[in-house]
């Protein structure tokens, strides 16, 4: 039997503050023709995934990132042959884009789309689109309720769309009240909750998932089923078991040094990026994270930045 090809690409999710990216549909003659997909193509002899990138972006849409951040790299089997995608995310660009191929292009919200089929290779990637880029958790024990859900509704007001309720301190029953309030407060917004470790009460109180703490993910066999799941993970081992289960996504901490969990080494923003390197799902960063980290961690490779105080301006 000849051994299929395999090829390595690398591809850009060009997106616009509104949140809708740009989408190309293959041209005729072209396989797969009719298909949409995000623009790229094959990483040449010699090139960086970055320098392939932006050779794509020219010959196929006459432009020229002037922001693009390494995100996830996904491995897909088609019959003809096996491809190694590297995702950037392309935040910003020189000039308009348009079609220098022969190519439809469409803006599409990635949670609607109003065209198909989408190739699949890429159809994980609008999953992961729908995460937001800040990850809140709540802090109730230093905060008091008062000023918690104060600060939740203006971090609500200003963009807030994802966040954990860990509040260990809590007996059963306050837990679940205060979990219900949360999630009173956050529907209004399209705003989505996770529950710390208990799958149990995310089922009972209707949040959308669970966020699996590094002890609990080691010993899951299998995901949650039916509801976002993500997970804490500090090295290689727990990245790679969240991986292969297929949650949504980790939280990879701690970065720098925290307040949380000062007697813990910091991995320090390079070896953050080597341990996520070739992650096929979104990473936040989490540790002494401050709102102004955002476009750091993307540079690394992150997904986006967790944060326990600095989001409710503590």
């Amino acid at each position: 039997m000849t051994p299929r090809e395999s090829v390595e690409a690398a591809v850009a999710v060009i997106q616009r503050e509104d949140g809708q990216v740009l989408l190309g549909q293959r041209p005729e003659g072209k396989p797969w023709a009719g298909w949409w997909e995000f623009p790229g193509g094959k990483i040449e002899d010699g090139e960086t995934p970055f320098h392939a990138l932006q050779r794509e972006l020219h010959e196929e849409l006459d432009i020229t990132a002037t922001r693009a951040y390494p995100w996830l790299t996904r491995s897909f089997d088609y019959p003809e042959r096996q491809v190694k995608l590297r995702f950037f995310r392309v935040r910003g660009w020189d000039n308009a884009p348009h079609s220098k191929e022969g190519q439809q292009l469409s803006w599409q919200d990635p949670a609607a789309l109003t065209v198909s089929p989408m190739l699949p290779a890429n159809t994980p990637i609008l999953a992961a689109l729908s995460l937001p880029p800040v990850y809140a958790i709540s802090h109730l024990r230093e905060m008091g309720e008062q000023a918690f859900f104060a600060a939740l509704e203006t971090a609500l007001q200003q963009g807030l769309r994802l966040m954990q309720v860990r509040e260990k301190q809590l007996a059963p029953e306050d837990l679940q009240r205060f979990t219900q309030r949360v999630i009173a407060c956050c529907r209004p917004y399209g705003a989505r909750v996770v529950v710390n470790a208990d799958v149990d009460l995310a089922l009972a109180c209707q949040a959308d998932g669970v966020h699996l703490p590094s002890a609990a993910l080691m010993q899951l066999a299998e995901r949650p089923p039916g509801m976002l799941a993500g997970a804490s993970c500090h090295d290689s081992a727990e990245l790679q078991h969240a991986i292969g289960l297929g949650l949504d996504f980790v939280v990879l901490s701690p970065v720098q040094p925290t307040r949380s969990h000062p007697e813990a080494a910091p991995l320090g923003w390079e070896n953050f990026s080597g341990l996520i390197a070739e992650c096929p799902i979104p990473v936040y960063a989490l540790g002494g994270m401050l709102p102004g980290h955002l476009e750091t961690a993307w540079c690394h490779g992150a997904h986006g930045i967790a944060m326990q105080r600095a989001v409710w301006g503590c």
